[in-house]
């Protein structure tokens, strides 16, 4: 019987982020921000009073979560600190590394075979959460990889301070970003865990019990 979270607050961060180039360009990526709806909504079905961080995605929002829109790295990482204090933060969204040191204010016309963008590093909102006066009790961030997932996933688990990191192979048909299944490998500073493969609403259920086993 999965454990009651009533009485906590969890902040849940889901989906991509877009980094603008200009008016009509950005960098981002394929997440499709299921994993972390799925895990908002079943820790809100616990009774947990749940924020959910949403980067650009077309899923509605669960039933009995609160909800905050927004576009950047840096726009995520400033709705993420402004939700603290809180039990714990479940680090699902596919946060983009770099961002173009200057985006554009009109579109950049094309003039060359070639284009070149100076990109520059966003927040990294787990690791300056591992460090921070109102850490919360319970940190988890979400790793995909497409080799060496074990390695790389344990060494993120130490440098960034969490408590539990969730391990993922992405380019695998019927998993991933855009599918509503997946398998993860939740790792700890003292094992790990094998869920699935089984449905993303399934998988937010048994990380749950995981991230708080009593």
């Amino acid at each position: 019987m999965s454990v009651s979270l009533a009485g906590r607050r969890i902040v849940v961060s889901a989906g991509p982020t877009y980094e603008d180039i200009d008016p009509v360009r950005f960098i981002g990526n394929r997440s499709s921000g299921k994993m972390g709806f799925a895990v908002a909504a079943a820790a809100a079905r616990r009774g947990a009073q749940v924020m959910l961080i949403a980067g650009p995605v077309h899923l509605p929002t669960p039933e009995g979560v609160q909800r905050i829109d927004v576009r950047s790295a840096q726009q995520m990482r400033d709705a993420v600190f402004a939700q603290l204090p809180a039990d714990a933060y479940i680090g699902a969204a596919a946060v983009a590394d770099y961002r173009p040191r200057t985006p554009l204010s009109g579109k950049l016309k094309k003039t060359g075979e070639t284009l070149a963008l100076e990109l520059v590093r966003t927040p990294d909102i787990l690791a300056e959460l591992g460090t921070h006066a109102l850490r919360p009790r319970r940190l988890v961030g979400f790793a995909a990889e497409t080799d060496d997932i074990a390695h790389y996933a344990r060494g993120k688990l130490v440098r960034k301070r969490l408590d539990l990191i969730a391990a993922n192979r992405v380019g695998q048909p019927g998993s991933g970003f855009e599918s509503d299944e997946n398998a993860l490998v939740v790792y700890a500073h003292d094992g790990e865990q094998a869920l699935g493969p089984a449905p993303k609403t399934e998988l937010a259920d048994g990380l749950l019990d995981l991230v708080f086993p009593d």
